[in-house]
């Protein structure tokens, strides 16, 4: 079933999510239309290729026009027309920003579907969705919009007090001018006029104090709003960062942010020409104790401060560092490969000189006595830009960064301290200084701390150190962290873990496969949500009687599920993770020759079957195949060796002894739909196929382990026995071709 009939299968509270997910920038229609076309292509590799991005987005269009085309709704068509008009513009000058957008938006379906799957979130997930809650976010909206409304009222008000002053300071002139002559006139008239100039000199001062008192009354609520609601969002939005990082869900909120921030500067820039108008007004009149020049310089100098902290807190890393080989793995940089990051102000800013560099430096605040040191070996300066297809947000993205290791004076490089090389963290720092309206302003920010490795057999360890400390730590530069590593409990990493799956296998891990890794992990301590796992346990110490860590064992079988298991493991067939005295419980009651899928305990990254038999007395035989690892599933795929499997015993007729998969589904019923399609009959050249060999030793017991897997060739004793009960004769089969 596609991924997208799943999706629509959904209760409503889930849906409501995947609604979340599409707007203007992928639009619902197109993910209905071209459901299929879209599941099928690789869009996290075009998100981080620009020339694939390009001929994915034409494709894209050419499948539009097909769609369109097909269509017998004239509404339907003209709306289809419209959003490929909208996509064109948003999309042609930079088509790796839509593989970006329709990477995340199926990664986050994918989400949702193990979500679901799990029937309950993890404290994290739940934690999350209460932090975005839509309440807030329509709070914060009510707010911004009041804060701004008061601000545009401002305006009014600062304009009626210049007309008030200019009629007073007209009628104050024209008095000055007669009051020689007119005081021995009409002392009567001079004094009425005297009277209605005091009178208009009382409202002008009213007012000038009413204004100060509503910009003391916004500065206020600004403030307010900055420390209690707009840092706090962008804090919860910099930790949903680090979650989405590590495959947590891929809530957006950037652009609400940039809205937010952006309304709110404008406010502040708003009352500090308001205030420039205040003191352009006492140059014409002022009187004593005139409000203005007792009030303006502080309310000034508090408007400039928040403008200043608000743009300077505007700088974050929109896209962390990642290298575009690894594009579900941020935050590891291999010395020698390029990698990319992406920096933006989420404030638009009224006027600034648009030549604004950002440097990048590598290393800035380094621990001390640390011996690993690299340097940036590419251009490390760009300028800012206005983007294209955003709301006029200045950002740069840097796309071919490389780092390299210092070498010391005696040409060798730093050895590794207490530290493995994949716990050093690392961070890479952004400068940028500019002036606006007479402010200047630094701007520094940083990445989430990284992990640099030589050699892409650390890639392992360096991914588990990068989930470890965006599970356990918010600050953005504890490049101390693992000189004494915090613990996780295990409802904390059981969801990571599960996140795992999800995002490079395409389905996350339910209830019952967590509570087997639990039991793998923790023995005893499985069932305890709160058990506190040391960072050890998870990625340092060898599981008990084997060569390898726990992490090394998941993750080989994380790869092996990528690359060769996907769609048996999307289709729910792999049991994965039961122990060998599960699996004896599971099938010793079912039909002869149910079987069941698991991991292998023994071997990295290993996938094997077992099957049960009944003997005439009664007796129950359990038989597992030599694991396959990925050496033997290139060569051929694992629901072929489930269909082609055979055994060979001495004097028995080679047979497949696989006829239902756990609990009673019948083998082709499942494996069916996932074998591959036979050759065409009519071709010049006889067919070939690989066939999974298994000898079953005569002294066969109840060990599950009783039944090997030889890599083919078969030897030619194997072969003349397997060809002797085959429904066809080889050496008869002649070519059309042939004389």
């Amino acid at each position: 079933m596609s991924q997208w009939k799943q999706i629509q299968q959904l209760e409503i509270r889930l849906l409501e999510h995947v609604d979340y997910l599409y707007d203007d920038n992928f639009p619902m229609d197109i993910r209905q239309g071209l459901s299929s076309w879209i599941e099928t292509q690789d869009w996290d590799t075009a998100a981080n290729e620009e020339p694939m991005a390009g001929v994915l987005f034409t494709n894209l269009l050419s499948q539009l026009d097909r769609v369109r085309s097909q269509e017998q709704n004239f509404l339907q068509r003209h709306n289809m027309k419209i959003i490929q008009q909208q996509l064109q513009v948003k999309y042609t000058s930079n088509p790796t920003v839509m593989a970006r957008v329709i990477s995340t938006c199926l990664r986050e379906e994918r989400r949702i579907l193990s979500s679901a799957c799990m029937q309950e979130q993890g404290p994290l997930e739940r934690s999350l969705q209460n932090s975005v809650a839509f309440e807030r976010q329509k709070s914060m909206d009510n707010r911004v919009a009041i804060i701004r409304g008061s601000v545009q009222l401002m305006d009014q008000a600062v304009k009626s007090i210049e007309d008030m002053q200019d009629d007073f300071d007209f009628r104050y002139k024209t008095l000055q001018a007669r009051e020689s002559s007119d005081a021995r006139q009409n002392p009567e008239m001079m004094k009425q006029e005297v009277t209605t100039l005091q009178a208009m000199l009382n409202s002008l001062d009213f007012k000038r104090k009413e204004i100060l008192s509503k910009m003391d009354d916004v500065i206020k609520d600004i403030e307010d709003l900055m420390s209690s609601q707009l840092n706090p969002e962008l804090q919860d939005w910099k930790r949903r960062q680090q979650i989405a990082a590590i495959g947590g869900p891929q809530l957006t909120g950037l652009e609400q942010l940039h809205s937010w921030f952006t309304l709110t500067a404008q406010s502040l820039f708003q009352m500090k020409r308001q205030l420039d108008k205040l003191a352009d007004l006492i140059v014409k009149v002022t009187y004593e104790s005139d409000p203005i020049p007792l009030q303006k310089p502080q309310m000034e100098e508090r408007v400039k401060y928040l403008i200043y902290h608000l743009i300077k807190s505007s700088f974050v890393v929109e896209k962390q560092p990642c290298m575009p080989t690894h594009p579900q793995k941020p935050l590891i940089i291999k010395t020698g490969v390029q990698f990319t990051t992406k920096v933006r102000l989420l404030v638009k800013l009224p006027e600034v000189d648009y030549q604004l560099k950002v440097k990048t430096t590598f290393d800035k605040d380094l621990p001390p006595g640390r011996v690993r040191q690299f340097f940036i070996l590419t251009n490390n300066t760009k300028v800012m830009d206005i983007e294209d297809y955003s709301n006029g947000c200045l950002s740069v993205e840097f796309r071919h960064l490389q780092l390299k290791e210092k070498k010391y004076i005696n040409g060798t490089k730093g050895n590794e301290g207490l530290l493995s090389v994949t716990e050093e963290l690392h961070s890479l720092s952004f400068e940028a200084c500019f002036t606006v309206q007479g402010l200047t302003i630094d701007l520094e920010t940083c990445s989430l701390p990284l992990v640099v490795i030589s050699n892409v057999s650390q890639l392992p360890g360096g991914w588990v150190s990068v989930m470890w400390y965006n599970l356990l730590s918010d600050e953005p530069r504890n490049l101390a962290f693992f000189g004494n590593p915090p613990r996780a409990t295990w409802s904390q990493l059981s969801e990571v873990l599960s996140w795992q799956f999800s995002t490079f296998a395409g389905k996350g891990l339910n209830k019952e496969q967590l509570s087997m890794l639990g039991g793998k992990l923790l023995g005893q301590h499985a069932s305890c949500s709160d058990y506190q796992v040391s960072w050890s346990k998870l990625s340092k110490e060898n599981i008990s009687g084997k060569p390898f860590s726990f992490w090394m064992w998941l993750d080989s079988i994380l790869e092996l599920i990528k690359k060769h298991l996907m769609p048996v493991w999307n289709e729910n067939y792999i049991m994965g993770f039961v122990s060998k005295e599960m699996e004896r419980t599971l099938l010793k009651d079912k039909e002869p020759g149910t079987f069941l899928l698991r991991f292998s305990e023994s071997h990295l990254g290993g996938i094997t079957f077992t099957w049960v038999e009944h003997g005439d007395n009664g007796e129950v035989k359990f038989n597992s195949v030599e694991p396959y690892t990925k050496n033997r599933l290139s060569a051929l795929p694992f629901a072929d060796i489930i269909r082609d499997y055979k055994v060979i015993s001495e004097g028995v007729v080679p047979e497949n002894p696989l006829k239902f998969l756990y609990p009673d589904i019948p083998k082709d019923e499942a494996f069916g739909r996932l074998y591959n399609i036979q050759p065409s009959k009519v071709h010049p050249y006889i067919t070939s196929t690989l066939i999974p060999i298994s000898q079953l030793r005569s002294n066969t017991t109840t060990t599950p382990s009783s039944c090997q897997s030889p890599e083919p060739p078969m030897t030619p004793g194997e072969f003349d026995m397997l060809s002797e009960h085959l429904c066809f004769d080889i050496n008869s089969m002649s070519s059309p071709y042939s004389e």
